[in-house]
């Protein structure tokens, strides 16, 4: 097993050092079950807990962030899902999430990238195919995966039956992670990359058949986040809303209608530039959302303007988190550092997408940023 790296960097905007304090901001929030909740005393979920095991990996804190991992192992139900929250080690809403059930596929891949942990990811494996064979059965016809279930153990579970653009755009990329570690298993996932296929196609030409929530950043920029549209597609998505979501020297906003910036939702935007090759705009952004940053190393969520009030009143590790790893996208100083560009993940959805009919030659070529 090998795994050492340095801590990463931005120059002029953050420090290694910072880096590493940030990450200490995540471990002293953890549990002693290993649950990473949102801040002190609120709700775990399975999507950010994991997104934060991926930032503590990527600082150096290896210790808690297997912690992490294997509360995601103890915590998923038969089905393959995990509770949408988790308060204190008790359920608070049972409800089954598909894009928070899917993501552990990333974790486990990004940890194989840093760590070459062939034991740990044989340990993770079951628990990821249980994930995304959950996920995998919630598709709908038109390619977009149902959002959420009403869990029951007793009985079978009531779907929601919309799908969400960002969601579904993060299981996009979860699927991805999942074939590559099917790959790497000697498993393959057959009916993984004809799901991936169908929903990339749905992604690219079928947004409108996603619930709406277009006055989210995230149903802006997700798509281009999770892999499904890149090249000059996703530059155009891109442009084709910053100036709603933008806020110059701040960051960008979580709602179009409200003056909020949020830091995470502006990391993520980050990566998604980083992912089209915009890095100058990238690190802008990177270094407008620093005045979020707390003195101890950790990050306010987001703030009101123009009054410049800190909104809520609390640091979250999602966005220390969002913080930890757009350093490592934009540094490439990490092993893992393409998780989001996918660089290292399964490239098998363009060919099986051809061969189901989801799309033609041009749009595979939208797919792979040949266009």
């Amino acid at each position: 097993m090998t795994g050492s790296h340095p801590i990463p960097s931005v120059p002029g905007v953050l420090s290694s050092a910072q880096v590493a304090e940030t990450a200490a901001t995540i471990v002293a929030m953890q549990e002693s079950d290993g649950a990473v909740p949102w801040t002190v005393g609120e709700h775990v979920d399975v999507w950010n807990h994991v997104e934060a095991a991926m930032a503590l990996m990527v600082a150096g804190e290896v210790t808690a962030a297997e912690a992490a991992y294997e509360w995601c192992l103890r915590r998923q139900r038969h089905d393959g899902s995990w509770p949408m929250k988790v308060v204190a080690g008790e359920v608070e809403d049972a409800s089954g999430e598909t894009n928070m059930s899917a993501y552990l596929a990333v974790g486990v891949w990004h940890h194989w990238m840093l760590r070459r942990d062939f034991a740990f990811v044989e340990r993770m494996w079951p628990v990821v195919r249980r994930g995304l064979d959950f996920v995998v059965g919630m598709q709908l016809p038109f390619g977009g995966i149902a959002w959420s279930q009403e869990w029951d153990e007793h009985g079978p579970a009531t779907v929601n039956g919309d799908a969400l653009l960002a969601g579904s755009s993060s299981i996009y990329q979860s699927l991805r992670a999942g074939v590559a570690l099917a790959d790497l298993m000697d498993e393959p996932q057959p009916e993984w990359e004809l799901a991936g296929g169908r929903l990339g196609h749905a992604l690219r030409e079928h947004r409108d058949l996603f619930l709406d929530k277009s006055t989210f950043s995230m149903d802006w920029y997700y798509p281009v986040l999770g892999g499904a549209v890149r090249g000059q597609a996703g530059i155009d998505l891109i442009a084709s809303r910053w100036e709603e979501f933008v806020e110059p020297g701040l960051g960008i906003r979580c709602v179009d209608t409200n003056p909020w910036v949020t830091g995470a939702e502006t990391c993520e935007l980050v990566m998604a530039l980083d992912c089209l090759d915009d890095r100058e705009r990238a690190l802008e952004l990177y270094a407008d959302m620093q005045h979020l940053r707390h003195d101890n190393g950790s990050y306010w969520t987001g703030s009101v303007h123009p009054e410049e009030v800190f909104w809520p009143h609390e640091q979250t590790t999602y966005t220390a988190a969002a913080v930890i790893l757009a350093a490592d996208e934009l540094s490439r100083t990490t092993p893992a550092s393409g998780i989001m560009r996918g660089e290292t993940l399964s490239e098998h959805f363009r060919e099986i997408a051809l061969e189901c009919g989801c799309l033609d030659d041009a749009s595979a070529d939208v797919v792979s940023g040949r266009a």
